[in-house]
């Protein structure tokens, strides 16, 4: 069967003999026969399925803008640029300046202050990193007081709940589903607490008789308190989404400047950059999510750093 083949590559041939084996077993699986030229005619079908690519560009015309399931937001030209760029060696953690070993953080931090108006910040692979990354960080095995009705869960299985006891925190429930005041936050502070967690509602809507505590009550309390607040923005946009014709979203901005220690959103989805978890706010807090042992499994790679801080001059240039 091999010469019939005429592979003459010792690579090709191990590809072509795996092949070929695979093609016999299924027709034998289904009870049928089959000849050589059969079976090698199966197995060329399957070389050429292997090889080919299972990332293909598509056109996206489902309606849906930012698809989760096609990538979500495309990236600008700047952005793709920068990524090329990035793809060979570059100074990722090396101050060229100085001639010695830099910091991976420092590239983004300085541009996500200011198109956030927080003090500093840091970059992780996606939302889901930084939330973890946070919660770990400033609750450690101390209780997060979270809104049951913002106990969410979005697409592939991914839930806050998960997520808290993941990072080793306690999660405690406060309010009912549709109504939650500022007063139940403050009656569940107690020794053991270390944050308030709050997570925007995504991709659902409780309407009618319901009840929220503001971001800024929120954080007053928190600091009243000793403890910290955490909001999770989940897309979290830097523009006025009304002014696009869409519902009003709160912005990253409006949530730092509301008192969040920690804010954190998407890079791929409203901000419009490659995928990643982005979290802002203040030094101090900052300061920690960087110093603890899980960022470097969540640090993002060279060609995200790359075109996040593409994306994000586009804001700061007024170009977005």
């Amino acid at each position: 069967m091999m010469r019939e083949a005429g592979e003459q590559d010792p690579r090709s041939r191990e590809r072509l003999v795996a092949a070929i084996r695979d093609a016999l077993a299924a027709a034998r699986s289904d009870g049928l026969p089959m000849s050589t030229a059969e079976a090698l005619g199966r197995a060329r079908e399957r070389i050429a399925e292997r090889d080919r690519r299972t990332l293909r560009r598509v056109i996206n015309a489902t309606g849906v803008v930012l698809h989760t399931n096609l990538g979500r937001a495309p990236l600008s030209d700047r952005a793709r640029d920068a990524m090329r760029d990035a793809a060979g060696a570059v100074s990722v953690e090396y101050d060229l300046g100085a001639g010695r070993r830099g910091e991976r953080h420092g590239h983004a931090a300085r541009i996500l202050a200011e198109v956030t108006g927080a003090e500093d910040g840091v970059v992780t692979n996606n939302n889901a990193a930084a939330v973890l990354l946070a919660l770990a960080a400033l609750a450690g095995r101390r209780e997060v007081i979270v809104a049951r009705g913002e106990l969410v869960e979005i697409g592939g299985g991914f839930r806050i709940p998960d997520v808290l006891t993941r990072s080793g925190a306690k999660l405690v429930e406060v309010g009912t589903t549709n109504r939650t005041y500022l007063r139940d936050y403050a009656a569940a502070v107690g020794e053991r607490t270390a944050a308030i967690l709050r997570v925007h509602a995504s991709n659902f809507r409780v309407i009618g008789f319901t009840a929220s505590a503001s971001s800024s009550e929120l954080a007053g309390l928190a600091r009243e308190r000793g403890i910290v607040f955490v909001h999770d923005l989940g897309s979290g946009t830097l523009l006025q989404t009304s002014a696009y014709g869409l519902g009003a979203e709160e912005t990253v901005q409006e949530a730092v400047a509301a008192g969040a220690d920690v804010v954190t959103f998407s890079g791929d989805k409203l901000l419009g950059g490659p995928q990643a978890g982005i979290a802002v706010g203040r030094s101090a807090a900052i300061a920690r999510l960087r110093a603890h042992p899980l960022m470097r499994a969540v640090r993002p790679d060279k060609m995200t750093i790359a075109a996040l801080v593409a994306t994000l001059a586009t804001y700061r240039d007024g170009t977005a």
